[in-house]
């Protein structure tokens, strides 16, 4: 015990030292937890003041023409990462950023015209250029839908950040994909500019496109 308290600072009694020291890993583990509790991109926000979200791609479009991330530079673009077979999660997300692009198109039609919206899959065993092209003409004529081989599906969730897995339900006949469901507005050169959670509505969305996108002017 005497041993112990020669470890803590001279001027404060042993008891209290112990006390303070607790206290201080007590907060250094929920420093650690919080910050390993982050996602990559609320990490690297914090560490370089932009979040590390978007880079280098190479897809299929559903017309079969290569596409890269060179290809969506000139605007901005609203990317939203999910599947065909999703039975709830992507379908709403997709028509909510359709219709608050539509609604931007009412307010200010030439800040829409320079937002593309783009799906790309995180299932590409199923999803086929054919499959995309059916599925994103549902939602928005301007709509971009990029596959691909499993190995650059995987690079381009990586380079946005996106988690995603296969999952097998019981007594399902299909499996289903886990994945992200945040819709990324990138800005004209690329960069990421902001977010829209799954729970905003299409007139939320619109606002908030309506503040971030400047249109040029003549």
């Amino acid at each position: 015990m005497a041993e112990r308290q020669n470890l803590l600072p001279r001027s404060l009694p042993g008891r209290m030292g112990l006390v303070l020291l607790l206290v201080i890993l007590a907060g250094f583990a929920g420093f650690l937890g919080y910050r390993l509790g982050e996602t990559p991109s609320q990490v690297a926000q914090v560490s370089t003041g932009r979040a590390a979200i978007g880079g280098p791609f190479t897809l299929v479009d559903q017309g079969g023409q290569t596409v890269t991330e060179q290809d969506l530079l000139g605007n901005y673009a609203l990317i939203y990462f999910g599947y065909t077979y999703c039975p709830d999660v992507c379908p709403t997300a997709l028509a909510t950023a359709a219709r608050g692009l539509d609604l931007l198109e009412a307010a200010d039609p030439q800040a829409a015209q320079m937002v593309r919206p783009v799906f790309i899959t995180v299932d590409p065993e199923r999803d086929t250029p054919e499959a995309m092209g059916e599925y994103v003409a549902a939602f928005h004529p301007r709509m971009l839908g990029l596959t691909g081989t499993e190995a650059q599906v995987a690079k381009a969730a990586k380079s946005y950040r996106v988690f995603y897995q296969k999952v097998f339900p019981e007594d399902a006949t299909e499996y289903l994909m886990d994945h992200a469901s945040n819709i990324y507005l990138m800005d004209p050169a690329g960069n990421y500019t902001a977010h829209f959670p799954h729970n905003m509505t299409a007139d939320e969305v619109s606002e908030r496109l309506q503040k971030l996108v400047s249109a040029p002017q003549s």
